[in-house]
């Protein structure tokens, strides 16, 4: 076994300090090695310039656009904050955001997805994950604890940020969830891993969505956060405040929130056109 270097045990120091999970944990130091190995130096010893290098380099390769920007964020940490180059973090670009829109999933598309799932551990998940909006690693992380039939809440505990939550409990999953716990018995997971003192691993979830979707005939890339999407996106449509979705999703600024007007049909359906309040002639006068 390797020896850690001390340039590595004071980043997870840092990062530790800052009470970062460790997810991001992991995808920063393997963001900052990746960048080591490209120029075959000590991470210390490289530069600006030799970022600007990497990120041409990433982006020539075609990595996705959540991977580029994870890779800014754990390079602005580790110059800015475990070297202490406060001039460097703030010059080192974001990739530019893209556009595109979420991918929905209709209500027959949801029902059929769901009912393609064989396992009843995994669909019982997912349909969590529809039904409260959740996102996998809050899905996975859920504890029979958490789920509070009397106030008809769930409690997400640690979701992203490190914050906590709480998230309605419809009557319907409510009924699944205890179907599921007569047959399944979980213990301290709501939906353990083969090891029963772990959860259900994200990959699982992830696995099962892809399956599923094949098996439902589904044409769209379906993930867990495609389930997260529709959950927001049929609130709206129904008429929930935006402002009520915000806070159920956890997000911090209602712009993230206000994309989802963006691919309701119905809400742009629904919307009266100013030409609506007025009498026009069609026809010029002759």
């Amino acid at each position: 076994m390797s020896k850690m270097s001390p340039l590595r045990r004071r980043m997870i120091e840092d990062m530790t300090i800052r009470n970062l999970s460790p997810a991001t944990q992991r995808s920063y130091l393997h963001a900052v090695t990746k960048f080591s190995r490209y120029f075959g130096r000590s991470p210390d010893r490289l530069g600006l310039e030799d970022v600007r290098a990497f990120q041409v380099h990433l982006v020539s390769t075609g990595l996705s656009w959540p991977a580029l920007n994870q890779t800014v964020c754990a390079l602005r940490f580790f110059f800015g904050v475990t070297l202490g180059h406060d001039d460097i973090p703030e010059r080192i670009a974001y990739p530019r955001t893209p556009s595109k829109l979420p991918t929905i999933l209709n209500g027959d598309e949801i029902v059929r997805f769901l009912e393609a799932i064989p396992s009843l551990k995994t669909r019982a998940a997912l349909t969590t994950a529809y039904a409260a909006g959740l996102r996998a690693s809050e899905t996975v992380s859920l504890k029979v604890g958490n789920i509070d039939s009397e106030r008809g809440v769930i409690s997400v505990e640690h979701g992203k940020g490190g914050k906590d939550r709480t998230v309605m409990l419809s009557a319907q999953l409510l009924g699944i969830l205890r179907a599921y716990w007569k047959l399944a018995r979980p213990q301290f997971w709501l939906f353990p891993g083969r090891d029963e003192t772990m959860p259900i691993s994200v990959q699982v979830l992830h696995s099962a969505c892809r399956s599923a979707r094949t098996a439902a005939g589904i044409d769209k890339r379906v993930t867990v956060h495609t389930l997260r999407h529709s959950f927001a996106t049929h609130l709206l449509e129904s008429g929930t405040d935006i402002r009520i979705i915000q806070v159920l999703l956890g997000h911090n600024n209602l712009s993230t929130t206000a994309r989802y007007t963006k691919v309701s049909n119905r809400l742009i359906r629904s919307t009266t056109s100013p030409l609506d309040r007025l009498t026009l002639e069609v026809v010029p006068p002759g």
